[in-house]
């Protein structure tokens, strides 16, 4: 008797400023996803939010005709633990129902990576990749983050964050921060907007005029750090409460921060693996990768990326949920130098998310029965 196959769901898009991306990062998942084990499903979602089964191709996904594939069918994600599954709508109002065993939400940015996606999905009962609700608000907001960070005890740049409405009103007192705590230049970014999008650097009071109402546009609160002169590196969180940390890369933007053209886009920066530091420096931000990762509830994935200034002294600058994975994305490439082939990875992220959710039924005993 052939073996069942377990049923995959493959978000992708969304209503973000990541949108493009994640198709990307969508047709790495589906090429990694073995078609002997896996009946896989994709869903794309708009960028003005309609959600739709296509049976596009990966090149269709990756470049956006799939909005126009001929197979499309309206569906989404049902809340009701009763359906553990897709809706998908027919003729004449008809509904149907398509069975899932777990998705993956290859989401980016904002309405999908900061616990709006994980909500439904956890109200839908079934198992999915990545981190939870808590985690993912938590980690999108750098605001919240760096707070708990610092309560940890683990290092970061100098910051601090403001509402973008008290801007004026508060100016003079915000300035003086910058003067007296962190100096000039200092790095302006939205508290919740994903990878890099409304960042800027602001060298004097005009740029930091300009820097914050770029930031604005993005989110109500702003964030303020120092400028750390020192090498960019990333790290890769594998797990759920045993988590375990791939090798570290080092990153040398080629623009005047590793900003979102060149981590999506461009291409242009260079990436060493393993990072140009001393083993020892190496060793202790995996310890911290995988220590910042269990005090912000992480479970899944994530890629935590630091600061290392003068060759020793390391800050961590934040962690990403649900990280790239392009062609040219960190994450994948440090589990590769670690032996980690990507169909490998992805079925590891596959287990992640199964081996949570029986942890959910055993913590929850009766009163998760909808959950089976």
């Amino acid at each position: 008797m052939a073996r069942k196959k377990t049923t995959v769901l493959v978000l992708f898009g969304g209503s973000s400023s990541e949108h493009e991306v994640s198709r990307r990062s969508a047709c790495f998942v589906l090429k990694n996803l073995s078609p002997e084990k896996y009946q896989v499903y994709t869903v794309g979602i708009t960028k003005d939010g309609r959600w739709i089964l296509t049976g596009a191709s990966l090149e269709e996904i990756a470049d956006g005709r799939w909005e126009n594939h001929a197979s499309n069918r309206p569906a989404f994600l049902s809340p009701d633990r009763g359906h553990r599954g897709l809706v998908l709508a027919g003729e004449a109002g008809s509904m149907e129902i398509l069975k899932l065993d777990c998705v993956f939400p290859v989401l980016h940015g904002k309405n999908g990576e900061d616990g709006s996606v994980q909500g439904l999905l956890q109200l839908s009962g079934i198992p999915y990749v990545g981190c939870g609700i808590y985690a993912s608000a938590v980690c999108m907001d750098k605001a919240a983050s760096h707070t708990l960070l610092e309560a940890a005890g683990i290092p970061q740049a100098k910051n601090f964050w403001f509402c973008s409405c008290e801007y004026d009103s508060r100016r003079g007192e915000i300035l003086k921060n910058i003067r007296e705590n962190l100096g000039w230049p200092v790095f302006v970014k939205p508290a919740n907007a994903g990878s890099s999008v409304g960042v800027s650097k602001a060298g004097d009071e005009k740029e930091l005029d300009r820097a914050v109402a770029l930031a604005a546009a993005e989110d109500g609160r702003i964030v303020v750090e120092e400028q750390i002169i020192g090498q960019e590196v990333e790290c890769a969180v594998l797990g759920n409460e045993l988590p375990k940390a791939a090798a570290v890369g080092e990153i040398a933007a080629s623009a005047d921060f590793y900003d979102y053209d060149d981590k999506y886009i461009n291409g242009t920066s260079q990436l060493f693996i393993p990072a140009h530091i001393d083993p020892s420096v190496a060793e202790e931000i995996r310890r911290v990768a995988c220590e910042a990762y269990r005090v912000l509830g992480c479970e899944g994935l994530a890629r935590v990326d630091f600061f290392v200034r003068n060759g020793s002294q390391i800050l961590l600058n934040e962690l990403n949920t649900l990280p790239g994975f392009t062609a040219i994305s960190m994450y994948p490439k440090l589990w590769e130098a670690c032996d980690v082939p990507a169909e490998e990875l992805v079925e590891q992220l596959l287990f992640y998310a199964f081996q949570r959710h029986e942890k959910l039924l055993q913590r929850g005993g009766k009163s998760e029965q909808g959950l089976r």
